[in-house]
């Protein structure tokens, strides 16, 4: 661990991927329960979805869908993404 890394541990900016995705979760919760779909937070999931997948393999980033289920108790995220081709070497 990084001496930085460390201090923001201790300190409580722990930005680790688990932290980002847990605060996504929380506001993906917080506007279910307000029915509403939060335009903003939809594009900014939608492009970080095209960033990390698009590393691994070619996708039609015009016809990538993202949207919500709701059932009883339970949000799920529906990302329809359609790959072209799979990528032999990861981008860095």
């Amino acid at each position: 661990m990084a001496f930085l890394d460390l201090i923001n541990k201790l300190l409580g900016r722990d930005n680790s991927s688990k932290q980002v995705a847990k605060e996504r979760l929380r506001l993906v919760l917080v506007h279910d329960r307000a029915n509403t779909a939060p335009v903003d937070f939809l594009t900014a999931l939608k492009e970080d979805l095209i960033r990390v997948i698009s590393q691994y393999m070619e996708i039609d980033e015009e016809a990538l869908e993202v949207t919500f289920s709701n059932s009883d108790n339970s949000v799920a995220l529906i990302a329809n993404i359609p790959v072209i081709k799979m990528r032999r070497a990861v981008n860095n």
